[in-house]
């Protein structure tokens, strides 16, 4: 089974699919964005796809949403894994003898309490935390160093120098399973739902009191902009759904009162907190 990542080997997003498919033997698929990534599913040169879709601290990837509406593609299930961050380089260094750290600019803005006592060193983003950890290793560049996952460091023969660096220790990202809809089994007691609502006085209001008189938890909601001109906007949900009622009556109910209704995924939810 293929698994399309965005980054490369060592990546959280690695991470996250190993996790995710620990019974089944998969073959990961690296890609360089995310259009790249669930391109990858919608071509059929993977099975699924693993995409992050929000952080518990820097918010939800809004280009990601609309990502996945307009592939087609279905959500099968979610993983929340803590992000753990790593400064690392080639071995036989110390932190006193690093000029420089290249990184993902959100690894680097994760990190910022401790990268602060250091001023001397000079930050450099870079496309992908995995492939500077990679760029390291094969140059064999000194004085250089990484904030990535352990995974990488193994992977690519660094050097811990210092672990789990990132400022907020509840560090979790919050990953999407995606596959085309002939390979996802579109069952379980969660819901990814979007719809757009009339520009009238209370249109968004009555939809969240139809489901709360269905009893239906509303985990998350995010707007994003339709991108028309219109000024109007898509609002993502996440719908946890109680035993007695099912989707095809949420949907109905919902049909009555939004626009542009559309079921992006029907999984289980789930609540374990993975380690990186």
């Amino acid at each position: 089974m293929k698994i399309a990542v965005q980054g490369e080997k060592g990546c959280f997003h690695e991470v996250a699919a190993r996790h995710y498919f620990h019974n089944e033997n998969i073959e990961i698929l690296p890609c360089s964005s995310f259009d790249l990534t669930i391109g990858a599913v919608v071509n059929g040169l993977s099975d699924f796809a693993i995409m992050a879709i929000e952080n518990a601290r820097s918010g939800s990837i809004l280009y990601n949403y609309t990502l996945i509406r307009e592939s087609g593609m279905k959500i099968a299930g979610e993983i929340k894994l803590r992000i753990k961050q790593n400064l690392m380089a080639l071995p036989g260094q110390k932190i006193s003898d690093i000029k420089q750290i290249r990184s993902h600019p959100i690894a680097l803005a994760q990190c910022m309490n401790f990268l602060n006592n250091y001023p001397e060193i000079t930050l450099v983003e870079s496309d992908d935390t995995a492939g500077s950890a990679r760029i390291i290793s094969e140059n064999r560049l000194k004085k250089i160093a990484t904030i990535a996952s352990m995974n990488a460091a193994q992977i690519y023969g660094l050097e811990i120098l210092a672990e789990g660096i990132e400022t907020y220790k509840k560090n979790y990202t919050r990953f999407l399973v995606v596959g085309s809809e002939d390979k996802v089994n579109l069952t379980g007691n969660k819901a990814s739902v979007c719809f757009a609502t009339s520009h009238k006085p209370g249109s968004l209001a009555a939809v969240l009191v139809k489901l709360a008189e269905m009893n239906i938890n509303l985990s998350k909601i995010q707007s994003v902009p339709r991108l028309n001109g219109d000024w109007e906007y898509m609002f993502y949900t996440d719908l946890e759904l109680p035993g007695d009622i099912d989707v095809e009556k949420t949907r109905a109910v919902l049909e009555e009162i939004t626009n542009n209704l559309e079921i992006l995924g029907i999984y289980s939810k789930d609540d374990t907190l993975y380690e990186s």
